[in-house]
């Protein structure tokens, strides 16, 4: 291990009051005789609308995994792998003369394993349950500059009704805060690479250093003026001006994280203009700022949205002019199914780039990948009938050495929750429900 004394000052990490860089730590920024840093963990979850084209997703036996025609693009990471079959999703189905909605209440129980709440009567809010992302960024938000990221490659508005009473926010994200707070997800590659980084306009370097020397003085000033403020005013607008003051208090947080943490040359990534006109390079640049966001280490949990509930986006470089939600209600028909199973491929493929840049990241004595858990799926298998049911999940990363890929694995009726919650203990995330679970899977592990 080299051993230096490097380290960012407080004033060249910071942005200005809403953003900051964290620059991860370097084991060659590590002082002598101290013990290494504790291997972080990231969490994600990709999510891929109108169900699946599942004669062509279902691996034929259990056990090693052979790929399917829609899991062969994972092939260069097939042993950090698993598919997961039988699984259930109980709660997208429609209660008691409520009625359809099943898209909505589909993606709405993903990762909450909870009822989507459909506006009726008294009731005008949204209601569905908190998401597991948000339950690991609560435990992860401390030790990094953002608690989690969230994105899409589908707009959609969070207000208003979308399906049969049910409001646009059950289709527009993955995350929900609590059971009424949905989170928005950004569809524009540009605002995220100002999320992350700044408007520095490159994460090179200098670039970067250019850009924060430019604010460099902004908090200290402003905290400065806020405590004078305080004193002067009366106890009424005092308490009133606290909660103000935590705010900046956190984004000092934050900044003393990032004076924690080394000199990391990032990959050079140029901000984007904006959204690109090709899907494949759409999905190409924002699984790129994903990856880039855990490497940086300024968050340890993503969601990202290939696309909403209902989508009718269509896919001409594959073949497909017709909208997915259409070509999703396949009525079984063989040519229908076939071109469902073209879509959910190039899904597939644009994921699997993300997961191979992953394992040739880098990341304390092992890759990124070997660090994460990302879930891949959808919230409906056979999406002709709307079945929430036997759904269609993949889990790819080594969670830090506790889960063995390369098996599929069939878990016949266990919620999906269940899934979820294995992997927030994976993670080190204390969780001891989740939705309508009822239990851990022990045979993640198997290690």
């Amino acid at each position: 291990m080299i051993i230096t004394k490097k380290s960012l000052s407080r004033r060249t990490v910071l942005r200005g009051l809403g953003a900051g860089i964290s620059l991860p730590l370097l084991d060659s920024m590590v002082p002598a005789l101290t013990a290494a840093p504790a291997r972080a963990r990231r969490l994600g979850a990709v999510y891929v609308p109108n169900g699946m084209s599942m004669p062509y997703w279902r691996p034929t036996n259990a056990g090693p995994l052979e790929l399917s025609p829609i899991l062969k693009p994972l092939a260069a990471v097939k042993d950090q792998v698993l598919v997961l079959s039988g699984m259930d999703n109980q709660e997208a189905e429609p209660i008691l003369n409520e009625g359809d909605g099943d898209h909505s209440r589909a993606q709405a129980a993903f990762l909450t394993g909870a009822h989507a709440m459909k506006a009726s009567g008294l009731r005008t809010t949204l209601e569905v349950g908190v998401s597991m992302d948000q339950i690991a960024a609560r435990h992860f938000g401390k030790q990094t500059q953002l608690a989690s990221l969230e994105l899409s490659l589908e707009a959609n508005d969070l207000v208003g009704q979308c399906e049969d009473g049910y409001g646009c926010a059950y289709s527009a994200t993955l995350a929900w805060q609590d059971r009424n707070t949905p989170l928005p997800m950004e569809t524009d590659p540009r605002a995220v690479f100002e999320r992350l980084f700044g408007a520095t306009g490159s994460t090179e370097r200098e670039a970067r250093l250019r850009g924060l020397r430019k604010d460099q003085s902004i908090l200290d000033s402003v905290t400065e003026e806020l405590t004078a403020l305080r004193r002067a005013i009366g106890g009424s607008d005092r308490s009133k001006l606290d909660g103000y003051l935590d705010s900046v208090r956190d984004i000092e947080r934050r900044i003393q994280i990032a004076e924690s943490q080394g000199d990391r040359e990032l990959p050079v990534v140029a901000q984007p203009p904006g959204v690109p006109a090709k899907f494949e390079d759409y999905a190409s640049v924002m699984f790129d700022l994903m990856l880039v966001a855990y490497q940086a280490d300024l968050t340890r949990v993503c969601t990202f949205l290939i696309g909403r509930e209902k989508s009718v986006r269509s896919y001409p470089e594959v073949g497909i002019a017709e909208a997915h939600h259409a070509v999703s209600h396949h009525q079984m028909r063989a040519d229908l199914l076939e071109k469902l199973s073209k879509i959910n491929t190039h899904h597939m493929e644009l994921f699997a780039r993300f997961v191979e840049k992953m394992k040739a990241t880098p990341d304390g004595d092992g890759t990124l990948l070997d660090n994460s858990l990302i879930i891949y799926g959808a919230g409906m298998s056979n999406s002709n009938a709307h079945v929430p049911r036997n759904l269609p999940i993949a889990v790819a990363g080594g969670g830090g050495g506790l889960v063995k890929g390369g098996r599929h694995l069939q878990m016949p009726g266990l919620p999906l929750a269940n899934l979820h919650l294995t992997i927030l203990d994976k993670m080190g995330v204390p969780a001891e429900h989740l939705g309508n679970s009822n239990g851990e899977l022990k045979v993640l592990s198997d290690v």
